[in-house]
């Protein structure tokens, strides 16, 4: 295992990205785009979700751009089974950015489940994928526009039909808003200019709210904040 994840070329910190696609074209292009760009190095490509968790565990990428519906493990196990393997190692786990051509509130909220940090479609300009990557590494969500469309509806269930999650009542009422603005899929910054506060307070408050549910991840926090409610 590399001692530093980001490797360093010519003095620039290099984001290691795996490429994960059962097309061979698309695969390839990402690839040569991510190339060409500065800043990037692929560290592997995958056609399917097994060789995906296989190719994880060997090269440790930064980030990992996710095909969703591929042939046997799809792109949503394979990226729950990353998740789960690195956390039990040191260093940070890998950033999954999902890609996809279908516009599906079900992929979205299963994608943010097992932990993705991001939902983009593969249609998108090639100067808002390399924007994308670098959002979804530097621990923010990110998606297409239209990505959270119907998730409320269809996942949050009436305030009367719904269970309290464990440990939602020790949240205060500032964490339940800041919960409810990452639901919405406001970044720090943004919340931050909204309310009022600092950057680094607005941090602060989502990590007590992660720890405070038992999350570990931003795109859990998401989830939670539509299954009970608190996104306006």
């Amino acid at each position: 295992m590399p001692a530093d994840r980001e490797s360093d070329r010519e003095g620039e910190s290099v984001l290691r990205v795996l490429v994960v696609d059962d097309q061979f074209l698309i695969r390839s292009g990402l690839t040569a785009l991510l190339t060409a760009a500065p800043g990037y190095e692929v560290v592997g490509e995958a056609e399917d979700g097994e060789a995906a968790v296989r190719l994880a565990a060997e090269t440790h990428p930064d980030v990992i751009l996710m095909d969703i519906r591929m042939p046997g493990i799809d792109g949503i196990t394979a990226t729950e089974r990353i998740l789960a393997a690195s956390a039990a190692e040191p260093g940070p786990r890998p950033k999954v950015l999902m890609l996809t051509t279908f516009d599906s509130d079900e992929y979205v909220f299963r994608a943010l489940r097992v932990g993705a940090g991001g939902f983009l479609f593969k249609d998108t300009p090639p100067d808002r994928l390399l924007a994308a990557i670098n959002t979804v590494h530097a621990g923010e969500m990110l998606f297409s526009p239209g990505a959270l469309r119907g998730l409320v509806d269809t996942y949050a269930a009436p305030a009367a039909a719904r269970t309290p999650r464990p440990g939602l009542d020790t949240l205060t009422p500032r964490e339940r808003e800041i919960l409810g603005l990452v639901g919405a899929g406001l970044s720090n910054t943004e919340i931050a200019a909204g309310l009022v506060l600092s950057a680094a307070t607005v941090k602060t408050h989502v990590h007590r709210c992660m720890s405070k549910l038992g999350l570990s991840s931003r795109a859990q926090a998401v989830v939670v904040a539509y299954e009970f409610g608190l996104v306006l």
